[in-house]
């Protein structure tokens, strides 16, 4: 018995030993094919760094105000007759916008002018008189100072008339009318909005060390939200303030808008860039081809190499730690770590590491502007 058990022991170990060893062989083949096997290289589009002339920018953010605006209000009081234009509409300086009721006005107006014909006729048998000697130099001195008093009577009847008779103070668009037709008006009730849109002022902030940038007469562009995606108006600087903001130290500048079109209105919010009367020679790459990282921002470039072993040519990618600059629409400037003519992987940079292999295919490269046109903005 104990010999039987004997037996299926040392079969059960050699068992376990062939087991083991077959176990093993196949490990270390696993092992050997792992260490020959090269991973195949990754496909990327790519992209040239260019050396470019930039015109240097101020870039800030600013509002639009009108170069004449004002809500145009009632100066005495007095019930309206007559609404004379159009919400919305384009006025030109001396407009009739509203009438109010000036019957009683005008009744003391008739009393008044006859009371300055009279004044005058008086005036002029006085001065006949006192030629004749027929009458005192004090009674032709009464005699005018009466037809000049009735006079300022009738003109100040008139200009009572004149505020009551409301009209556009300068050329411009209406905005919503606030007054109906028989409502009473109080002094300074408002009547309608009034706003100049061409020109059109700009105005904007920028920090102290940019003053000795600034200069009357400069180009500022201009974009909005309201405008088109592609959309950039023009103008120039026209004031710069003389003071700068104790709170703050920024400078307020102002610019001056053509805007024909009128697309733009007073309390739009816009993005503006001072282009200073300088060139700057940058080398600049695609945004996309950075990968940033806390640590500091990267590129790949590629470069040749060759194998030790087959001696065929391949591409692969080094990782480089570059500074950037500027970025203006799909470029971005790298004012160090890259020179000119450097090839630099443009799209999946997040998947590669330094050294892998790559091959490069540019049939799906994005294509790259200063001035991009989204088409789904």
């Amino acid at each position: 018995m104990y010999k039987r058990l004997s037996i299926t022991v040392s079969g059960l170990i050699l068992l376990v030993g062939v087991l083991v060893g077959i176990k093993a062989l196949q490990f270390q083949t696993m092992f050997a094919a792992g260490a020959a096997m090269t991973m195949p290289p990754e496909p990327v589009t790519t992209a040239a760094v260019r050396a470019e002339a930039w015109a240097p920018t101020i870039d800030s953010i600013g509002s639009l105000a009108a170069v004449q605006g004002v809500d145009v209000a009632a100066e005495l009081d007095g019930k309206i007759v007559r609404i004379a234009f159009e919400p919305g509409t384009t006025v030109k300086a001396g407009d009739l916008l509203v009438q109010q009721d000036t019957s009683t006005e005008e009744a003391q107006l008739r009393a008044a002018e006859a009371s300055v014909a009279l004044a005058r006729i008086n005036l002029n048998r006085a001065r006949e008189l006192i030629a004749q000697s027929t009458i005192s130099q004090s009674e032709l001195d009464a005699a005018d100072a009466q037809s000049k008093q009735t006079v300022a009577q009738a003109d100040n009847i008139r200009a009572t008339i004149a505020k009551k008779t409301i009209r556009a103070p300068f050329g411009g668009r209406l905005g919503i009318r606030l007054v109906n037709l028989g409502q009473s008006l109080k002094s300074g009730d408002p009547i309608v909005s009034l706003q100049a849109l061409d020109p059109i002022f700009a105005n904007f902030l920028l920090p102290q060390q940019r003053l000795p940038d600034l200069a009357r007469g400069l180009v500022v562009r201009v974009t909005s939200d309201g405008l088109a995606p592609d959309q950039v108006i023009e103008g120039r600087i026209t004031a710069i303030s003389p003071d700068v903001d104790s709170a703050t130290r920024n400078v307020r500048v102002q610019a001056t808008l053509a805007n024909a079109s009128e697309q733009l209105h007073p309390g739009m919010f816009v993005n503006l860039s001072v282009v200073l009367p300088t060139t700057e020679h940058v080398l600049v790459i695609p945004a996309t081809a950075v990968l940033y990282a806390p640590y500091g921002d990267s590129v790949f470039v590629v470069e040749e190499k060759k194998e030790t072993a087959s001696g065929a040519a391949g591409k692969v990618v080094r990782q480089q730690i570059v500074r950037l600059g500027e970025r203006r629409g799909d470029f971005v400037v790298v004012n160090s770590g890259l020179k000119a003519g450097e090839t630099v992987v443009t799209t999946g940079v997040f998947k590669l590491r330094n050294g892998i292999a790559v091959t490069v295919d540019n049939r799906l490269a994005p294509d790259a502007q200063l001035a991009p046109h989204p088409s789904d903005t």
